[in-house]
C-alpha cells in the first residue's frame, strides 16, 4: 500500500528560496563578466585610437599651439634673439596696405570660385543625371581629369595657355582676327585675379559636379515621373525636387570647398605669379609665407596664419548656419 506525503510548509518555502536565489547567483555571475567584457573592448579601442590621436597631436594640434604661441613675439627665424611683442604683430597688420589686399583677394576668391563652381557642379550634374547624353561617361572622365593632375601642373597648364605671345588663349585670338582681345593675363593687375580663378574653377569642378551626380542618382524616378504628370518643367523639378534632397550633400561640399578653396588659391598664385605684379593677385596664406620665410618676419607671419586660421573657422561657421535646414527624406 503506497503513503503519499504532504510537503511541509517549511520545506516548500525552503525550496522556493532555493529556486529564487540559483538566479540571482547566475545572473550575478554574468553581471561579474559584463564589466570585465567592456573594460577589455574599452581597452581595445583606446590602443587603436592611440597612434591616431597621437599623430593628431603632433603634426595637428602642437603646430597651432606653436603658432598661436609665435604670434606673440618678434623673431627672424633663424636668430636666437626672440622678444616678446604681445599683440603689436596683429595691431601692425591693421596698418599693413598689402595685408589688407592680399585680405580683399582671399575673399574676392573664395566668393567668385565657389558660386562659379558650385553653380556650375549642380548644373552639369542635372544634365549627366536626369539628360540622355550620348557619350556622357566619356565628358564625366574629361571634366573630371584636371581633379587627378597635380596643382602644380595645372599651375604650369595655365602658365601656358595665358603666355602672352606663344600661349593658347592669346593664339586663338590672333587666328580669329582679334587682336584686340589680346592681353597680358598674368602681367594685368585689373584682370590677373580672375585668371587666377578660372584655374580654380577648372581644377574643382569636375570633382564636386561628380559627388551631385552621385546624390541625384539616388532620388527615385517616382517623384520626376509624378512632378512630370501634374506638369513640371525640368527647371521646377530642379528646384523643387532634386536640390532640396541633395541639401545635405550640398551643405557639406560647401563648407569643405571653402576651407579647401584657400589652400588652393595660395598653390596657385605661388605657383602662376607669385602674387605680382605689385602684389595684386596676393593671397593670405602666400603673403603670410614671404613674411615668414623670405622677409626673416616670422613672428609677423605667424600672426598672419593666426588671422588665417580664425577667418577659416568663421566662414566655415557661418556657411553652415547659412545653409541650416531640415533634412528632407524620400
Amino acid at each position: 500500500m503506497t503513503t503519499l506525503s504532504t510537503p511541509s510548509p517549511g520545506s516548500t518555502n525552503r525550496t522556493s528560496e532555493t529556486a529564487d536565489k540559483a538566479p540571482s547567483a547566475a545572473s550575478s555571475r554574468h553581471g561579474a563578466r559584463a564589466p570585465a567584457r567592456r573594460q577589455g573592448n574599452t581597452g581595445f579601442v583606446l590602443a587603436c585610437l592611440l597612434p591616431a590621436l597621437a599623430l593628431f597631436a603632433v603634426f595637428m594640434i602642437i603646430p597651432t599651439v606653436n603658432v598661436f604661441r609665435m604670434s606673440l613675439y618678434s623673431w627672424g627665424g633663424f636668430s636666437p634673439d626672440m622678444r616678446f611683442v604681445g599683440l603689436d604683430n596683429f595691431t601692425h597688420l591693421l596698418d599693413d596696405k598689402q595685408f589688407v589686399r592680399a585680405f580683399q583677394n582671399t575673399v574676392a576668391l573664395l566668393v567668385v570660385v565657389t558660386v562659379v563652381t558650385m553653380s556650375m557642379g549642380l548644373f552639369l550634374a542635372a544634365i549627366m543625371t536626369r539628360q540622355r547624353l550620348r557619350g556622357r561617361n566619356l565628358y564625366r572622365f574629361v571634366l573630371y581629369i584636371p581633379n587627378v593632375l597635380s596643382v602644380v601642373v595645372i599651375a604650369a597648364i595655365f602658365s601656358a595657355v595665358y603666355d602672352q605671345k606663344n600661349g593658347l588663349l592669346n593664339g586663338t585670338l590672333r587666328l580669329l582676327s582679334l587682336d584686340g582681345l589680346q592681353q597680358v593675363w598674368l602681367g594685368d593687375q585689373k584682370i590677373v585675379l580672375y585668371s587666377v580663378a578660372i584655374a580654380m574653377v577648372w581644377q574643382s569642378l569636375g570633382y564636386y559636379m561628380v559627388l551631385y551626380m552621385a546624390g541625384m542618382a539616388s532620388i527615385p524616378e517616382e517623384l520626376y515621373e509624378a512632378s512630370a504628370l501634374d506638369g513640371a518643367s525640368a527647371t521646377r523639378q530642379f528646384f523643387a525636387i532634386t536640390l532640396p534632397l541633395i541639401w545635405q550633400s550640398l551643405r557639406t561640399t560647401l563648407t569643405f570647398f571653402v576651407m579647401s578653396a584657400v589652400n588652393l588659391s595660395f598653390v596657385l598664385v605661388r605657383a602662376m605669379t607669385g602674387g605680382g605684379p605689385d602684389g595684386s593677385s596676393d593671397v593670405l596664406l602666400n603673403y603670410m609665407y614671404k613674411q615668414a620665410y623670405t622677409n626673416s618676419s616670422y613672428g609677423y607671419g605667424m600672426a598672419i596664419g593666426v588671422v588665417i586660421f580664425a577667418f577659416s573657422f568663421l566662414v566655415s561657421l557661418l556657411v553652415s548656419r547659412a545653409t541650416k535646414r531640415e533634412p528632407l527624406q524620400f
